[in-house]
């Protein structure tokens, strides 16, 4: 029977990502949005805070091994910005297109040269809600941000984020390459190697 891990996230394309990667270990992942549990209010200032948050919420109302996910893009040129923001750079709720446009927006005045940015993700994995020592793991990818969004895979800020060793935005590639390269993939490596040496 399959392990089964509830993942403290309603976004399908993070699921679907997730899922990819951790089936052949023979888990099987959930969305909490399958168990009516309530948003974890995101009140960290880090990442790392935020994925604990949400771990710790999705294993309290489900009574499963949470696995939990705060990720963001980091823009040099803006200082780091929206970081712990992404999701809502444009405002509550705001859509993955508007999100764009509002830093395409911000960054209309810098030059190629300067538009560096890096994607990170931190991943939390708690057996329980009251878990001591949750696991861990970030992963980050580096890239620069184009001037207008290319390309229809992905989500988030894949279309505006350009990868430099494939020549093409994080919205070209294939799935396969975007789970070996993104900051999520890494991450994801990162906290099977834990996985793998703490029984679950």
């Amino acid at each position: 029977m399959k392990q089964q891990i509830v993942l403290a996230t309603g976004n399908q394309g993070k699921v679907k990502e997730l899922q990819s990667m951790l089936e052949p270990l023979g888990i099987e992942v959930l969305p909490q949005s399958q168990f009516d549990v309530p948003e974890a209010e995101e009140t960290g200032t880090t990442f790392v805070e935020n994925a604990i948050i949400k771990a710790r919420n999705a294993a309290k109302y489900t009574g499963l091994a949470a696995i939990a996910d705060d990720s963001g893009l980091s823009v040099d040129a803006l200082g780091g910005a929206p970081g712990v923001y992404s999701a809502r750079y444009a405002g509550v709720d705001a859509s993955d297109q508007a999100n764009i446009q509002h830093l395409l927006t911000q960054l209309a005045s810098t030059t190629d040269e300067a538009r560096s940015a890096h994607f990170n993700c931190v991943l939390v994995f708690m057996q329980s809600e009251r878990d001591p020592t949750p696991l861990i793991s970030h992963g980050k990818w580096e890239g620069k941000i184009l001037t207008s969004p290319q390309g229809d895979a992905g989500f988030g800020y894949d279309p505006v984020f350009w990868v430099e060793d494939k020549q093409c935005s994080a919205a070209e590639l294939s799935k396969a390459d975007k789970n070996a390269m993104s900051h999520r993939g890494k991450a994801l490596q990162q906290l099977l190697q834990q996985l793998k040496t703490r029984a679950i």
